[in-house]
């Protein structure tokens, strides 16, 4: 019953817009994956190296830090190198795309 009804351009210009954010949050957070994803690699690399060499190297670190231990101390890292650098990411991105909202929507006016 409602596909017969004509829709005002009111209500047509509101689902463009509606369309259209959910493709910036969409892609914003397709920005943010991608960036935490980058970050959680460098991270691991960069954590695994010195963990798992003190780990052969310093008598404290072999009596104290089994495999687990190391697995997480490493993964950990990873964890929050790749939430941190998301949320920043999105936010970042959110930012940008409001300020580029209001831009537009003072140049309609």
């Amino acid at each position: 019953m409602a596909k017969n009804m004509v829709q005002s351009p009111l209500e047509r210009n509101t689902m463009i817009s509606l369309e259209q954010k959910l493709a910036t949050a969409k892609h914003c957070s397709h920005e943010g994956v991608v960036a935490g994803a980058k970050a959680a690699v460098v991270a691991t690399i960069a954590t695994a190296i010195p963990t798992l060499a003190s780990a052969r190297m310093l008598p404290w670190a072999r009596a104290n830090l089994n495999h687990t231990a190391q697995a997480l101390i490493i993964s950990t890292v990873a964890g929050a190198a790749y939430f941190i650098v998301a949320d920043k990411t999105v936010l970042a991105s959110a930012r940008r795309n409001s300020f580029n909202q209001s831009s537009l929507s003072n140049l309609d006016a």
